[in-house]
């Protein structure tokens, strides 16, 4: 069990990162570029509130999940 949660945290490591490459180049600077003001709001509020809120947590989550702070406690 404990190596599928070392997996599982290598996966959440990954898709933290990967979710802040697709934010950033498919969601984030395109709209902001686009010039429209509808897309303007939606860019900055996607890159500077959503996106870290999102890879933070999971990434967060995948280190304590590595560093073993999901481990069963044995007495």
């Amino acid at each position: 069990m404990r190596t599928i949660k070392r997996y599982l945290g290598i996966f959440w490591l990954l898709l933290g990162l990967g979710v802040g490459y697709f934010n950033v180049i498919e969601f984030g600077l395109p709209k902001l570029q686009s010039g429209k003001q509808e897309d303007l709001v939606f860019g900055i509020i996607n890159l500077f509130i959503l996106t870290p809120i999102i890879v933070g947590g999971l990434v967060t989550f995948g280190y304590y999940v590595l560093s073993g702070e999901y481990d069963e406690k044995t007495k």
